[in-house]
């Protein structure tokens, strides 16, 4: 059996953490732009012991989101499973590939199973959290476009809002990968993001329009420290052509507005993506 699934990628404006014993009800509120590059999972499946087998981008993968994921669909079943992601955009640069991946793996084994979407959506939100490799990349991504994460969890829990707006993106990494774990199991930054944070979903609670999610995305990531010197750079050199700021948690910028020029003065510094907000959202393809 073989199924075939796409998810999009997810890039964090500003974010704050919030943890509940229960995951369905955890994770941060915050927002972001869901984007057309992200992880296409071919998924087969046949009888077995619940061996989870992952290649990424043809070579395999400890992948442990991923795995945990998938295993959070087969549960008990006597069933192996061979994955095989091909990722658009580089892993641990705060563009949701860890998300992306879980997801569209999820998505294709639940589809196997033929079970509904929301277990693919638990599935790979839980690993997320487990791993501490993303809160709310799984939220916005169940929802597409950009969003506004009003409040943390899934839904029905979480409360994830739609932005109008229909911006091209330019993506540039400029340095080596963050670890999100290390940011997210630091008190210090924590207490940072979280002080942010909380302001800037207050703000953006206002206003949920993309010039106030740049706006409060600037901000955020120079009241946090979170930034490079590399990044703050990349951002200024992009700010010269429209509204530009760190992608959460990478060495990586995002921008809006003139990105002809934004992408030519970017890719100076680093390589560069051209991408547009994807509204659809995670779903199968043709295997």
């Amino acid at each position: 059996m073989k199924a075939k699934a796409f998810c999009p990628g997810h890039v964090t404006g500003f974010f704050q953490i919030m943890e509940h014993k229960d995951p369905m009800r955890s994770g941060s509120r915050g927002a972001g732009l869901c984007v057309n590059l992200g992880a296409t999972s071919t998924v087969m499946m046949e009888e077995g012991n619940g061996e989870v087998i992952v290649t990424i981008n043809g070579k395999e993968d400890r992948a442990p989101v991923t795995v945990a994921a998938v295993s959070n669909v087969i549960l008990e079943r006597k069933v192996d499973v061979y994955v095989e992601t091909a990722l658009d955009l580089p892993m641990g640069q705060g563009f949701g590939t860890s998300a992306a991946g879980a997801l569209s793996s999820a998505h294709a084994t639940s589809e196997l199973l033929g079970l509904p979407f929301r277990v693919a959506l638990r599935a790979a939100h839980e690993a997320e959290l487990a791993n501490r490799t993303g809160l709310g990349d799984v939220a916005a991504l169940s929802r597409g476009g950009l969003t506004f994460r009003r409040k943390e969890g899934l839904p029905p829990f979480g409360v994830i809002d739609r932005i109008n707006a229909e911006p091209e993106v330019v993506l540039c990494v400029v340095g080596g990968p963050i670890s999100t774990p290390e940011v997210l199991g630091d008190p210090a930054k924590r207490r940072a993001v979280n002080d942010v944070g909380k302001e800037c979903v207050k703000q953006m609670a206002l206003s949920p329009t993309l010039a106030t999610l740049m706006r409060l995305s600037r901000d955020f990531m120079g009241r946090t420290g979170l930034a490079t010197k590399e990044v703050e750079a990349a951002v200024r050199a992009a700010e010269e052509y429209g509204p530009a700021s760190m992608a959460m948690l990478g060495n990586s910028v995002f921008a809006v507005g003139h990105v002809k020029d934004q992408d030519r003065v970017l890719s100076e510094m680093g390589t560069t993506f051209r991408c547009k907000v994807d509204w659809r959202g995670p779903r199968l393809l043709e295997p």
